[in-house]
């Protein structure tokens, strides 16, 4: 197999190349002075099982995952694999309101647009923030759905202390983190909430005992840290002696990081690096830990 990754991926790409032992994809690219894009594949790939490592972590690098996607296939790779480490659009996932887009079937069914290859085209997904997304995918691609939960009960072992309580941010994550607390062997929470507007909500109550007890916060995805910095207070004033967070995606937008190092609640966060993002903001407040791993298990496999 040759992996090719985007341009914000290629330290992720260099790891899974290295560990799989595959070969590494090259291609030139440069921009025009009208912000136009070039793209060239340099590597052979012509009859070769192909990986294509890539995020849709703006606008920008969709568009560059489905052009070197599109290339590939033309260039007339035997098979191609789209590893989407994130997938984006969560916050547009369906509609409310009459004639909203739903940004995450459209980048779906736009991904879903690349050209067949001979042997079939892929799409890898990892820790979806709704398990209705891989329906977006449509026409002959096959979209999977991989876990990071083997990745998330390793941290939460590494850095619990003892008898920890593993919660989350609020109720709507409850059943997976009930069946992620059961298979680590400890007591699940979770926060009630009670909403007062359209954008504030307020913490009513905790669901489970955490005090004299540390809290491990559970979340599939961080984003600005709002949710997060709300609960944890929560838990530490119904008692909790110590506070970690633990989440698949890492986004950590602008200053939010930051904030929530400030707000003195949270002691760590610990992330994949899934987003490029939390890669570059990696220190001792928020440890990294690599999902190659896990995704070269998967393409070895298949």
């Amino acid at each position: 197999m040759t992996v090719f990754g985007t341009q914000a991926y290629t330290p992720l790409t260099e790891e899974i190349a290295k560990k799989g032992n595959f070969e590494r994809g090259h291609f030139e690219q440069k921009e025009f002075p009208d912000g136009e894009r070039y793209h060239r594949l340099i590597t052979n790939i012509e009859d070769v099982d192909v990986a294509l490592i890539g995020g849709t972590i703006s606008d920008r690098d969709t568009l560059e995952l489905y052009d070197l996607g599109w290339a590939i296939v033309e260039s007339g790779a035997k098979s191609l694999t789209l590893v989407i480490p994130f997938f984006g659009y969560a916050t547009m996932e369906r509609s409310v309101l009459k004639g909203e887009v739903v940004m995450a079937k459209s980048r779906a069914n736009l991904l879903s647009s690349i050209p067949e290859a001979g042997g079939g085209n892929r799409i890898v997904l990892l820790d979806l923030h709704s398990e209705g997304i891989p329906y977006y995918f449509d026409g002959h691609v096959r979209p999977v759905h991989l876990y990071a939960k083997k990745l998330i009960m390793q941290a939460a072992k590494a850095v619990g202390s003892g008898d920890f309580v593993l919660a989350s941010t609020d109720a709507g994550r409850a059943k997976w983190v009930e069946s992620l607390a059961s298979d680590l062997g400890v007591e699940p929470a979770f926060v009630y909430k009670r909403r007062i507007n359209g954008e504030q909500t307020q913490i009513t109550g905790v669901s489970a005992q955490v005090e004299n007890k540390q809290v491990i916060i559970y979340d599939d995805m961080i984003r600005t840290g709002g949710s997060l910095i709300q609960a944890s207070k929560s838990y530490r004033d119904a008692g909790a002696t110590d506070v970690v967070a633990i989440a698949t995606h890492g986004l950590f937008p602008g200053d939010s990081l930051a904030r929530i190092e400030k707000s003195g609640v949270v002691r760590q966060i610990v992330c994949t690096d899934s987003h490029p993002r939390a890669r570059a903001l990696e220190s001792p407040f928020l440890k990294i830990i690599s999902i190659s791993e896990l995704l070269v298990e998967y393409l070895q496999s298949t």
